[in-house]
């Protein structure tokens, strides 16, 4: 994207597009004013058909009307929780909390008791807007049983009755009372981490990091404006409802909205309707590459794939060349920064793409600094990637101690991610700070051993951690899906390991799974399975 030459591992923000002092209402208003015959939302069915549509003024207004609704029962600056999977009615609330003033707590549909009562509790929820069942998940019974332990009252409303209530509401007069005045710096969103190392914190989003976020990378990417995007991202993470939601209203797009994720129906819908963009986690683009291959699909039409959420081999980017002919782009980023720092581009060279995580996007600065001194490191030496700018969150809800251990005195965002920067400000992640394994002394980063498994032709996806071992301290243990029909096992793999790296970083326990446990937004809970492993092998 930029042109530079750098001295150190510092790249400066680029100001070639502007921070807008936008609120989240206010760039669906104006595409509303701007295309309102426009189609801007599709509904699609679990089989990949079509179902209700709305035009851009269709949207606003039933957004508004909700807004309105919802200020009858609520303060401004009150949290109301969205616990519902994707749907256009989780947009339409997602647009009428903002015009309504109100901070949207986005909740994962999976949850279970223990997980909802967190989440409402830690964000002070005041209401909660819900679906009753959701693939065998009675969310209904389940939220009746978290309220009936809560001291403080809680406003509950289905999501799939919420346009019909605002209606009826109108109707009778009830929704007369003019909203408040919404300014950019109000927090517009609490997003929960996604907990791949424990229990999740709340980020507080406000509505300039949201807007100008996702304004950026679709601009940067080159998607065209009035084109057509699938979103098959949980709508509860930054990179649905935010990213996808929020770039395709400000280029006037038309966005199909996934209830969930089955590769096949995507598939389908990629072919059939045309779709233009789109992007999904690496387990995602896998699953849809198999599932290709299975059943062949037309993607001429797809011109950009985003993908994102945990590190994207360099397999993956050549497997999705190969195979849709598409050059997948890679973002980084996390929901502590709206969420996306970096980004590679569709004109990027084969290998920029493919092993690294791109340039620093607009109005962003970015350092690799030592873990411990804090000073930016040389060029093309490892360290901590972190961020400076109106990306920034502002901090986790109810947690100092945690934002002034993320967010320095500086407002250096410090991401825990491990990478190291060239002259020309590209950058590669080398692994998650406190990811790192020790042993015996030695640092060792999962991405590297990750990486070199994925080499083999048998492994679809691995996950690496350090496992507790009483000469060693940690040891490397590597947890594989093998790809379908693949017979390759440990000693293979072992013997695969060795010729590419030396022998400390060579897995000394290796597990077979069919699946990985994921958290909402598709990332391995890499927690988890160390966990378990533990659990299973280590004596009480």
């Amino acid at each position: 994207m930029y042109q530079v030459k750098l001295e150190k591992s510092y790249f400066p923000a680029q100001t070639n597009l502007a921070v807008e002092e936008k609120t989240v209402g206010e760039v669906l208003s104006e595409a509303a004013s701007r295309d309102p015959d426009r189609t801007a939302l599709v509904e699609l069915i679990d089989d990949g058909t079509t179902g209700r549509k709305w035009c851009y003024q269709k949207l606003y207004d039933e957004a508004l009307l909700v807004a309105r609704f919802l200020a009858s029962h609520f303060k401004a600056g009150q949290r109301v929780a969205v616990w519902a999977p994707n749907s256009p009615e989780w947009v339409i609330v997602e647009f009428a909390c903002a015009f309504a003033g109100l901070t949207l707590v986005t909740v994962n549909p999976a949850f279970q008791p223990k997980e909802l009562k967190y989440v409402l509790d830690q964000s002070r929820a005041s209401g909660i807007i819900y679906l009753n069942e959701y693939r065998g998940n009675p969310m209904g019974q389940i939220l009746k049983s978290v309220t009936d332990e809560m001291e403080n009252e809680l406003s509950s409303f289905v999501i799939t009755d919420i346009i019909d209530l605002a209606k009826n509401a109108y109707e009778k007069g009830e929704t007369n009372e003019p909203l408040p005045e919404v300014k950019p710096t109000d927090i517009a969103q609490i997003q929960y981490t996604s907990g791949t190392t424990g229990f999740p914190k709340g980020a507080l989003l406000y509505h300039r990091g949201l807007v100008n976020n996702s304004r950026h990378l679709f601009k940067c990417s080159g998607i065209e404006e009035k084109s057509r995007y699938l979103t098959m991202w949980p709508l509860f993470h930054t990179a649905g409802c935010s990213a996808s939601v929020l770039g395709c209203v400000q280029q006037s797009m038309t966005n199909y909205i996934m209830p969930i994720f089955i590769p096949d129906a995507l598939n389908r819908v990629i072919e059939e309707e045309k779709i233009n963009a789109s992007g999904g986690v690496p387990t995602m683009v896998t699953a849809m590459l198999e599932s290709n291959r299975q059943k062949p699909r037309d993607f001429s039409s797809l011109t950009y794939f985003f993908g994102a959420g945990s590190m994207v081999s360099p397999e993956l980017s050549r497997a999705t060349y190969e195979a849709w002919n598409l050059n997948l782009c890679i973002i980084y980023g996390q929901t502590e920064a709206h969420p996306v720092i970096t980004m590679t581009i569709k004109s990027d060279t084969l290998i920029d793409r493919t092993q690294t995580i791109g340039q620093p996007a607009e109005q962003t600065d970015v350092a690799i600094m030592d873990p411990e001194s804090k000073e930016i490191m040389p060029l093309d030496v490892q360290g901590e990637i972190c961020c400076r700018g109106y990306l920034v969150m502002p901090g986790y809800n109810d947690n100092p101690q945690a934002t002034a251990e993320t967010i320095d005195e500086e407002g250096w965002l410090h991401t825990g991610d491990l990478g190291s920067m060239d002259a020309r400000g590209y950058i590669k992640i080398t692994g998650r700070v406190k990811e790192m394994i020790i042993r015996g002394g030695e640092n060792l980063f999962p991405a590297e051993i990750e990486n070199t498994l994925l080499e083999h032709a048998d492994v679809a996806e691995v996950t690496v951690v350090g496992l507790p071992d009483d000469k060693f301290g940690e040891i490397v243990g590597a947890f594989i899906r093998l790809k379908e029909g693949a017979s390759a096992d440990a000693d293979m793999l072992k013997a695969h390991c060795r010729s590419e790296m030396s022998a400390q970083k060579t897995p000394a326990v290796w597990q077979f799974v069919d699946a990985f446990p994921l958290t909402g937004s598709g990332k391995i809970k890499r927690f988890e399975l160390r966990d378990q492993w533990i659990k299973e092998n280590k004596s009480e």
